[in-house]
């Protein structure tokens, strides 16, 4: 019967509903660290801080972020020709990139770090190496698990991932206490470690072989161009994020910031299918773009599939966000933000389309969309620190607007959810007409 299911739905569909129902199980554990765990160690004056130390860290490591976006493009088009030798060599040297961001993160970080952590909030602590670390690990690990996503190994990438998920719990449960925030980031470096060692395990039988040169004039030519490509957006869109998370701590009170925090945690729920379909379609849209055929079916079936569970999820948390808000650890304080459930999760589901296409695009090898995505990621931050940081520009600006700014409470939640919506359509709008004029 499975096998029947099986050949019924296709490759792409059965491997991401198999990925799809075995990841939720790990899930649920990571959803008892997001709504339970860090909520009762870590007090409601510093939850609003997590989001942004965690894009901080991601920010640090932008240049293993690029690597790992390049290896992947390198690692599916090896894995394709079976050339695992020359894999191999590719995976090698990513310990050596590694060593040497790492230096160049530490002194970063130096400068860098105790401003920000004034900036949101939070005394300094032994928080600096933790983040670094996690952020690192973070970057590092997904490189490894493209290497099973080019080989089309999801049976294992899944069960890492499933083992992930109690070994960070683990950690938190023994770490927090001590230190909240510590622990959080103590937690996050496991998985991620785990995965690495796993990854490797995984792929012992195609690593067995010999390792064959790697480099060469050809591949130098491809890789430095697909990597400045990848450096230029990852350096626009990890700025992007970091500032938008750095506005709604820095710019909002500590409990509104808290209450942003605990929303996404339900929110986050819709997504789940997105990423599934996001890690799946990588392979499969690039052997259709080898092939010569059009990327776009799959894409839009995709999207119509995220955007239906996105829609069901909503509809959820409409009902019942407030009274499970409720339940959770300082909950009387939290439940007042149900409203921001739904909206969330509204605004993942418009980012829908551009993440798949954007996804699709870059196992093609195409990177036209940076032309219409990486301008809104320079010009959306903008505003958002311009119109924020307001009273800065008073001299500057006529008075109805900062009438208009004032009137209208731009340090609210609810105006700022508005701020991202905005973002969002201006991706929608720009990649549908992509994919249109494609079609002319």
């Amino acid at each position: 019967m499975l096998a029947k299911l099986h050949a019924r739905l296709g490759d792409f569909w059965w491997y991401s509903l198999m990925m799809f129902l075995a990841c939720r199980a790990a899930d649920v554990l990571n959803a008892f660290v997001g709504l339970w765990l860090v909520p009762k160690y870590v007090d409601p004056s510093e939850l609003g801080a997590v989001k942004p130390l965690t894009d901080f860290a991601a920010f640090l490591a932008v240049p293993i972020a690029v690597f790992a976006n390049t290896f992947r493009n390198e690692m599916t088009l090896l894995a394709t020709n079976r050339e695992f030798g020359r894999l191999k060599s590719l995976m090698q040297g990513v310990f050596v990139s590694v060593a040497i961001f790492i230096v160049l993160a530490l002194a970063t970080a130096k400068w860098t770090f105790p401003l920000f952590l004034e900036r949101i909030r939070i005394p300094a602590g032994s928080l600096a190496m933790l983040v670094i670390a996690s952020s690192f690990l973070g970057a590092v690990s997904p490189i490894y698990n493209n290497a099973l996503q080019a080989l089309k190994k999801f049976k294992t990438s899944t069960i890492i991932n499933l083992a992930g998920a109690p070994l960070r719990i683990l950690v938190m449960l023994v770490a927090m206490p001590f230190r909240a925030l510590s622990g959080y980031f103590l937690g996050q470096c496991a998985p991620s470690a785990f995965t690495i060692g796993a990854c490797i395990f995984g792929l012992k039988k195609e690593l067995s072989v010999p390792a064959k040169p790697y480099w060469n004039r050809e591949t130098i030519r491809r890789f430095t161009g697909t990597l400045a490509i990848f450096a230029l957006w990852a350096l626009t869109g990890g700025t992007c994020t970091l500032i938008e998370s750095l506005v709604l701590r820095q710019r909002l009170p500590d409990l509104d910031s808290a209450g942003y925090y605990m929303a996404t945690r339900f929110s986050d729920i819709s997504t789940y299918l997105y990423m599934t379909l996001a890690f799946a379609m990588f392979p499969f849209s690039a052997e259709i773009a080898k092939k010569g055929g059009d990327i776009r079916p799959l894409v839009l079936k995709a999207t119509a599939a995220s955007f239906a569970f996105c829609a069901v999820t909503a509809t959820t948390f409409l009902l019942i966000g407030k009274p499970i808000l409720a339940l959770l650890p300082h909950g009387t304080q939290y439940a007042e933000y149900w409203w921001a459930i739904p909206c969330l999760i509204g605004i993942s589901a418009i980012g829908t389309l551009p993440g798949l296409y954007t996804t699709a695009e870059i196992s093609a090898g195409r990177f036209g969309f940076l032309k219409w995505l990486m301008p809104i990621e320079i010009i959306y931050p903008t505003l958002l620190l311009i119109v924020t940081g307001y009273g800065y520009f008073k001299a500057l600006m006529p008075a109805d607007w900062i009438e208009f700014l004032h009137f209208h409470n731009i340090y609210a939640l609810d105006t700022m959810l508005w701020w991202m919506t905005a973002g969002q359509l201006a991706r929608l709008v720009c990649c549908c007409f992509a994919m249109r004029k494609k079609r002319q």
